[in-house]
């Protein structure tokens, strides 16, 4: 019998990885995209256009918004998989459109789940969960299953509403649920609206000559940052076990934005000098003297989460699953993505 996934969020960072092992594991794979009067499926060209996966590979238009095409969709496909990778996704976003952030992030889940539930209650469901739920009070790290959590955004409140209903379905229904709580993964696929594509794109930029500085919010801010193809490998894992349940994965360390700041720029030989405090911190190239990064106040968060840091032992343990792409490889590999973007 063949493996059937569906995947929404089909054309993101993770969807895109997603799709390509599923793929590689001999699966068909559905993947959920919204209609936008622009083409928005730049990571998954590379697999629409590849002509091995033509009779495996479907695109549907829908929202995770709308039961009843989620319903209908499940039913169409009789998938046995089912990755929930669909959301506004962007933290400091959700401060801006809370109301949809719910919507979408959070009450889409369940509607998810009562498609399921109601079509075939044996598919096996993964959740996209989140470090955001943690909130990072610094005494609760390193944070694992166990830790209590506190979401300092909309985000991560709509996450956690999420998070507890494919708990609640587990237990109320006997369904094969999963939350993979998965700490910051990034790649040269990550938007350019998230802090770390944010820098590598602007190190690119600088070096070409098409932009004078980067501008950020609070460098202090710590995070536990993996490769995004590595955390999808994860999510497979956890649908092929026996029994269904919860997984922190992460990479056991943390690391400011000051520092990938720094090691994204050594990987162009400029040693950034920081002069300054708070918001009048600055960084120069210790050679030139350029000013090269500053900080601006507007991007900082109307709640900060200072400190993430997860313990991936379980998934390490029960999965066998372990990151494989250190930190500065990550950060090695996308800034080596951009500067080709603009030489």
């Amino acid at each position: 019998m063949k493996n059937v996934a569906l995947i929404t969020g089909v054309t993101g960072q993770d969807g895109s990885y997603l799709s390509e092992l599923l793929l590689s594991k001999g699966y068909e794979v559905h993947g959920l995209i919204r209609r936008h009067s622009t083409i928005c499926t730049e990571r998954i060209e590379h697999i629409m256009n590849n002509l091995d996966y033509k009779d495996r590979f479907f695109l549907h238009y829908g929202d995770v918004t709308d039961s009843c095409n989620l319903s209908n969709l499940i039913y169409e496909i009789h998938p046995n998989e089912v990755y929930n990778l669909a959301a506004q996704s962007h933290v400091g976003v959700s401060f801006e459109v809370p109301e949809y952030t719910a919507e979408a992030t959070g009450v889409s889940t369940i509607k998810l789940l009562e498609a399921i539930r109601q079509t075939n209650p044996a598919i096996k469901f993964y959740q996209a969960s989140t470090s955001e739920l943690f909130g990072g009070i610094p005494e609760t790290a390193p944070q694992s299953e166990t830790t209590p959590f506190y979401p300092k955004s909309p985000y991560g409140a709509a996450k956690l509403y999420s998070y507890w209903v494919t708990v609640n379905y587990r237990e109320a229904y006997n369904m094969f649920t999963c939350n993979g709580i998965l700490f910051n993964h990034e790649s040269p696929r990550r938007g350019s609206e998230f802090v770390t594509r944010k820098i590598t794109i602007a190190v690119a930029k600088i070096m070409a000559g098409k932009q004078d500085k980067l501008s950020l919010g609070n460098l202090n801010a710590k995070r536990d940052w993996g490769y995004a193809g590595d955390y999808v490998e994860g999510m497979w894992l956890m649908l092929q076990q026996d029994n269904p349940g919860d997984y922190v994965l992460a990479t056991n360390e943390t690391h400011t934005v000051r520092e990938f700041v720094e090691a994204a720029f050594n990987e162009v030989d400029v040693n950034i000098e920081w002069r300054g405090s708070g918001i009048d911190e600055k960084g120069y190239c210790s050679k030139t003297g350029k000013l090269l990064v500053d900080v601006n106040p507007k991007y900082f968060r109307p709640a900060e989460v200072d400190l993430l840091l997860g313990n991936p032992a379980k998934a390490e343990s029960q999965l066998g699953w372990k990151r494989k792409v250190s930190f500065r490889e990550l950060v090695s590999m996308m800034v080596k993505s951009d500067i080709n973007m603009f030489f």
